[in-house]
């Protein structure tokens, strides 16, 4: 008869082979602390082993449920190394503006600004930054930011 609790969606069966990687990682402690927390999870997870219930293992490492369900789930899906690591973040963001792209739109704000203009605001960069052809489309957020990390007082009425 199968011990494993019904509601467990992701059942973790290890090989002899698997569980001895493991045992092996978490008993010479030379890998990152979220590997070594996942391979424990795993270890008491097994069903041929221990057979811990989710609630358990997450009191015991110090993991949360969902953690527990994602390595299980990481393991039956793809693997034992998939469940060993942690997922590159998906929401990266990349930087709209290069390093020339940035000197242009530094001169440009340190700039005097357009006719009949006190200074410059981060739309009317933002527009001159495509009109003047040094990128598609940009928004006056991603202006804001990296004016943001400069000491160019865009707002001072003495620029320059």
């Amino acid at each position: 008869m199968d011990a494993t609790p019904k509601w467990v969606k992701y059942v973790v069966r290890l090989t002899e082979e698997e569980r001895a990687r493991l045992r092996t990682m978490v008993h010479g402690g030379r890998c990152a602390t979220t590997t070594l927390k996942h391979a424990w999870v795993l270890l008491k997870a097994d069903a041929d082993g221990p057979g811990w219930a989710d609630p358990e293992i997450a009191r015991a490492y110090e993991v949360s449920l969902s953690t527990v369900h994602r390595i299980r789930e990481a393991f039956v899906e793809e693997g034992l190394d998939a469940a060993l690591v942690r997922k590159k973040p998906t929401g990266r963001h990349y930087r709209k503006l290069d390093g020339a792209q940035e000197a242009r739109l530094l001169a440009l704000a340190c700039s005097r600004p357009p006719e009949g203009r006190a200074r410059w605001t981060l739309r009317l960069l933002a527009d001159k930054l495509v009109e003047l052809e040094i990128v598609d489309s940009i928004s006056p957020n991603c202006v804001r930011e990296t004016l943001k990390k400069t000491n160019c007082g865009r707002t001072s009425r003495t620029t320059g």
